[in-house]
């Protein structure tokens, strides 16, 4: 039996504000991520993209605005509570349990989703749990080239394969939509690229719509059909992707001249 997969959802963030005290990290931003494609949030370091994830997924609470997936607001639910309604996210670091196989660390995409059900969930799980949580992992490590390091230890990977492995994780989770913080980092151009191809293929084959923070512009051309530029945490551009990168206000901001991102 195949690990169920929820049905694609789109993510539609409007008037979003975050402060931390006097400082204000994101002020009235507003995206829209459709399901099934790939959408770039961009910008230079400090912008603001992070932020905004936090925002999405409950870990900081707004001081404004509102978070939809696929229609639903959101609201004031937690971390766990929107994992359950089926939005995924990977972090700019890298968090594996390196004492632990490549299988074992991807399998927890769906266990930590099964077990945040409750109590119950937590203590222990059924058969079928089981069944299911084996083959996502089992899936998604195909999917992303790395079935033949199943049974290795995560501490032993490279940066390229453990980067694999938050993928594989994230994927085996079965998420209706993912936000992916910096994915490529550490990556040579031959795996960024290789990586981008898996990215295509969750989109056209699933229908999962994902939100990319990401600094390697050949990926976000490789990959993202529409992009948000932020900028001192507000929205400064919007676009398809190529006027994004032709645009001086995106140069600007990256290279602090009106110059478009090369």
């Amino acid at each position: 039996m195949r690990a169920p997969v929820s049905d694609p959802a789109e993510l539609e963030v409007e008037g979003l504000t975050v402060s931390f005290g006097g400082l204000v990290a994101v002020s009235d931003v507003s995206l829209h991520a459709r399901a099934g494609t790939v959408t770039g949030l961009i910008g230079p370091n400090g912008a603001g993209k992070t932020t905004t994830f936090n925002a999405c997924t409950g870990f900081v609470t707004p001081a404004a605005g509102v978070v939809r997936l696929d229609g639903r607001s959101l609201g004031q639910h937690t971390p766990s509570w929107r994992a359950r309604a089926g939005l995924g996210r990977t972090f700019q670091r890298m968090v594996l349990a390196d004492t632990m196989t490549v299988a074992q660390n991807v399998a927890l995409g769906l266990e930590c989703r099964l077990a945040s059900h409750g109590c119950r969930g937590q203590l222990w799980a059924s058969r079928r749990e089981r069944r299911y949580c084996t083959e996502a992992a089992e899936e998604a490590m195909d999917r992303c080239g790395i079935a033949g390091l199943a049974g290795s230890s995560a501490g032993d990977l490279s940066t390229g394969q453990r980067r694999l492995v938050e993928l594989a994780r994230a994927l085996a989770g079965r998420f209706r939509f993912l936000l992916l913080d910096e994915p490529s980092s550490g990556l040579d151009e031959a795996e960024t690229e290789a990586f981008g191809r898996i990215l295509l293929d969750v989109t056209r084959r699933d229908g999962t719509g994902i939100l990319l923070v990401e600094h390697d512009m050949a990926l976000v051309r490789q990959v993202c059909r529409y992009a948000y530029v932020l900028d001192f945490g507000k929205l400064v551009f919007q676009g398809v992707t190529a006027e994004v990168m032709a645009s001086d206000v995106v140069g600007a901001a990256y290279l602090g001249s009106q110059a478009g991102v090369a």
